[in-house]
């Protein structure tokens, strides 16, 4: 018996959530990591050889996977819909120029590194992960631009200042932004400190203002962000996948229309029935009025 289309794509559905293919794909991701870093050691040529044949049968396999991946799809456009998705395709499509001794060598060499980043779209933490770095950047960049002001008054009053003092470190106003970053990073601030303080005794008053704006406020603005996008993306898996709180609400959200409609259809009924009972209890009444005049 011939089986149809559709029981194909079951097949290949099937085989694409399998939780032991895809451990399979992410150990060949890692595998595949780990032979790039072999390469940037000098070794014997025998072991070169094979990893060549290596990374022929690891590109293979990721063909084979993204063509599963896509078959298992009911529409081939539906796979292109998700971000994740292309940049799989791009990775294993670009995967397939030969790394030899040709000008593209640098080039295959370069997209093979690529190949580690497919473990963000195989782990759903990691995916995670990365919406929430990328949709936190733009947020994010507003304490950026609000820090890069903070450092460019207490730069200018810098150099004012303590120019004089040491030119190298506070000769204009870009160095000196230099050197706060330097004092935000904490890195030997406290030579830069004494050194101001020998002729400024209460310069310690700007130096832990700006470390307190910097290294404390800011960078709590900065993890209050991205953990807010992490929720919101935490809650936005949750409803895809119906897990938790979030997908317990988007669920009834999902079904409350349906609900009304059969809440609707039994009002309906119990009017339907009064009617009924109404018009029976009318026509009994008549009936007994007929009889007993």
């Amino acid at each position: 018996m011939s089986m149809t289309t559709p029981d194909w794509r079951e097949r290949f559905v099937a085989i694409r959530s399998n939780k032991i293919f895809e451990l399979v794909v992410i150990s060949i991701i890692v595998l595949s990591a780990l032979m790039i870093g072999a390469r940037t050691y000098d070794i014997d040529e025998r072991w070169m050889k094979l990893l060549v044949i290596f990374d022929v049968a690891v590109t293979v396999f990721f063909l084979i996977e993204i063509l599963i991946r896509m078959i298992a799809e009911k529409r081939l456009r539906d796979f292109f819909r998700q971000g994740w998705n292309v940049f799989d395709f791009l990775i294993v499509t670009a995967s397939l120029i030969p790394i030899n001794e040709g000008e593209m060598v640098l080039l295959a060499r370069l997209l093979r590194i690529f190949r580690v980043l497919r473990l963000v779209s195989m782990i759903p933490e990691l995916r995670i992960l990365m919406n929430a770095l990328l949709k936190a950047i733009p947020r994010m960049g507003y304490v950026v631009l609000f820090m890069f002001i903070i450092f460019y008054i207490y730069g200018a009053v810098g150099s004012f200042f303590f120019e004089h003092i040491n030119n190298v470190l506070w000769g204009d106003i870009s160095i000196a932004m230099l050197t706060l970053f330097r004092v935000a990073t904490f890195e030997d601030w406290t030579d830069v400190m004494y050194e101001t303080m020998a002729v400024y005794p209460l310069s310690w008053i700007f130096y832990l203002s700006f470390i307190f704006l910097t290294a404390f406020v800011f960078l709590n603005m900065m993890i209050g962000v991205v953990l807010d996008v992490m929720q919101s993306e935490h809650e936005k898996y949750n409803r895809e996948q119906g897990e938790g709180e979030a997908g317990e609400v988007h669920w009834i959200k999902e079904h409350t229309g349906d609900i009304e409609q059969r809440l609707q259809r039994m009002e309906q009924i119990l009017l339907e029935i009064s009617r009924r009972d109404a018009d029976k209890s009318d026509s009994d009444g008549r009936k007994g009025n007929i009889r007993n005049p």
